[in-house]
């Protein structure tokens, strides 16, 4: 797996973590806002930082990793700058969803849930996006795009990566 991680670059932020956790000390019940709020300042949720929010708030590593893994929203790994979502759901994948995750997976030599050396891509596969009129359809960073092929995915991906987007 290609995952691009700065070294210690969410240790960084300590204090800012610390002074966000201190507010929910021991409040298991509070897991899902503090894991928003932290990963609001640091971009992702790594496994050492899970660590830690889990001892603040009383409670153990597993439950830290089963909401992340659970809530889409989420992340244990950096995002690229570039954040590709790719919908899977039932019209898109009909529609040939699959055959432009894996031109985009060959492509750029990534997988869902990676993101590229360079940290200029990520790539993830949601299960809806809610624009099914325009199945297959993806988004980057937020802007969808529809009616999609192999060829037209990797062609608006590179209008991204040549600034023309």
């Amino acid at each position: 797996m290609k995952v691009v991680e700065k070294k210690n670059e969410w240790q960084e932020k300590t204090e800012e973590i610390d002074n966000i956790l201190k507010n929910y000390k021991d409040d298991s019940s509070s897991l899902i806002e503090v894991l928003h709020k932290v990963q609001n300042l640091v971009g992702y949720l790594p496994k050492e930082l899970q660590k830690k929010v889990a001892n603040s708030l009383n409670t153990v590593p597993g439950d830290v990793s089963s909401v992340i893994s659970f809530y889409s929203h989420f992340s244990e790994f950096p995002k690229g700058e570039y954040q590709i979502a790719i919908c899977k759901g039932t019209a898109c994948y009909v529609k040939g969803s699959q055959k432009i995750i894996e031109k985009i997976e060959d492509k750029y030599g990534i997988s869902a849930g990676e993101s590229t050396e360079d940290g200029k891509l990520s790539l993830e596969v949601v299960r809806c996006l809610g624009a099914c009129g325009l199945a297959p359809v993806m988004t980057i960073n937020g802007r969808a795009h529809g009616l999609l092929n192999p060829e037209k995915a990797v062609g608006i991906i590179e209008k991204y990566l040549n600034g023309e987007m």
